[in-house]
């Protein structure tokens, strides 16, 4: 059973959670939930699951790749916070998960009590809404333990802006 959300208690934040990657949308993920919060008096966590890579046979080679992965990790994160500040000047914080995506967001809204809202964006692709709206949904999304934002592809920042 998952902790009960403490966002609107004295001394806590409702967190907007966004998922970084390497998907087109994430940004305007990011943009809306940066706006939200800023307009809410809230705050943003950036979220960068680091996939397991397949077990390498030589020696030290995995131990580079992952030293590797969590490197491009932080740098991909300081470059989204950099655009969460010029979205709406605010420092959003920062964490790096290794394992399955899914289960790692699943993970780390039990562990924080202020996540409230998991913000994703649908992606432009006539193939369907992106890959982590499309896991996320697949996997049970009525049961998912907070409200699920799905920022469309179709909104301009302006829009975003006047609807955060």
């Amino acid at each position: 059973m998952m902790a009960p959300r403490r966002s609107r208690d004295e001394g806590h934040k409702r967190k907007f959670l966004v998922v970084i990657d390497d998907t087109p949308e994430c940004l305007r993920a990011l943009s809306y939930a940066a706006r939200r919060a800023a307009h809410t008096s809230g705050a943003v966590v950036l979220l960068f699951v680091v996939e397991p890579e397949a077990p390498q046979s030589w020696l030290g080679v995995e131990d580079i790749m992952r030293a590797e992965a969590l490197e491009q990790a932080r740098a991909t994160l300081a470059k989204f916070a950099a655009r969460a500040r010029d979205f709406a000047n605010l420092d959003p914080e920062m964490v790096i998960r290794e394992g399955r995506r899914a289960e790692e967001i699943r993970k780390l809204i039990e562990a924080d009590e202020d996540i409230a809202i998991l913000v994703l964006a649908a992606g432009e692709s006539s193939e369907g809404p992106g890959p982590l709206v499309t896991a996320i949904a697949a996997r049970g999304s009525g049961t998912f333990p907070v409200p699920i934002t799905i920022v469309p592809a179709t909104l301009s920042e302006e829009e975003l802006d006047a609807i955060a």
